[in-house]
């Protein structure tokens, strides 16, 4: 969904130090082909001795209750270190420890592709529409991380293309509403926009 190169993924990793393990879906692929290819990994970590999965989830109820499900059911359990923080509280932190994080995907329900390419920086959150969180929670937008405190060096990076793909092209089959938990009056997405990032 984010639309980031592998190679700026692997390179990533790299800049933090973290082992990376890649699970590919066919292009167009099922939630059932996911959840095959998702049960096989989680299985493969338990058989090593781990026992929890560690998510970024904010306030998504029914994604949260989602990945429990599919946690407990192979008698695995999820844990969720900012579950209920204030999300304007989360990102006015991660600006002040200075990581650096720029905007890949936009949902065109929310924002255009002006925002592609902009630094989550405080101009950026304060630019923000009333409805659209500053995390990005609702699947408003989608950033790629390249600079902290947890990197050994920042990622340089350059913004390539900018593309808009509509939501039959990113979803096959399906109708996306926005936010990704439907909220009275919520937004239909229509598509989203992508831009390339590229090593600098």
């Amino acid at each position: 969904m984010h639309g980031v190169r592998l190679d700026l993924l692997e390179r990533q990793a790299e800049a933090i130090g973290l082992p990376l393990e890649k699970m590919f879906v066919s292009q167009g692929s099922s939630n059932e082909e996911y959840l095959q290819k998702l049960t096989g990994h989680l299985l493969a970590y338990k058989a090593r001795g781990v026992s929890s999965f560690v998510f970024g989830d904010i306030f998504l109820e029914d994604l949260k209750r989602w990945r429990e499900d599919n946690l407990a059911r192979l008698g695995l359990r999820g844990l969720f270190p900012i579950w209920k923080v204030d999300s304007r509280q989360l990102i006015h932190e991660f600006i002040a420890l200075g990581f650096g994080s720029i905007i890949c995907c936009v949902n065109d329900a929310y924002l255009d592709e002006t925002a592609l390419g902009r630094n989550i920086d405080a101009e950026f959150i304060q630019s923000l529409p009333a409805d659209v969180d500053p995390c990005g929670e609702n699947g408003e937008f989608h950033s790629f991380a390249f600079a902290g405190p947890v990197f050994k060096q920042p990622l340089p990076i350059k913004v390539g293309e900018k593309i808009y793909r509509p939501v039959e092209e990113t979803h096959p089959g399906s109708v996306v509403s926005s936010p990704v938990c439907p909220l009275p009056g919520a937004r239909q997405t229509k598509g989203f926009w992508f831009c390339d990032l590229l090593p600098a």
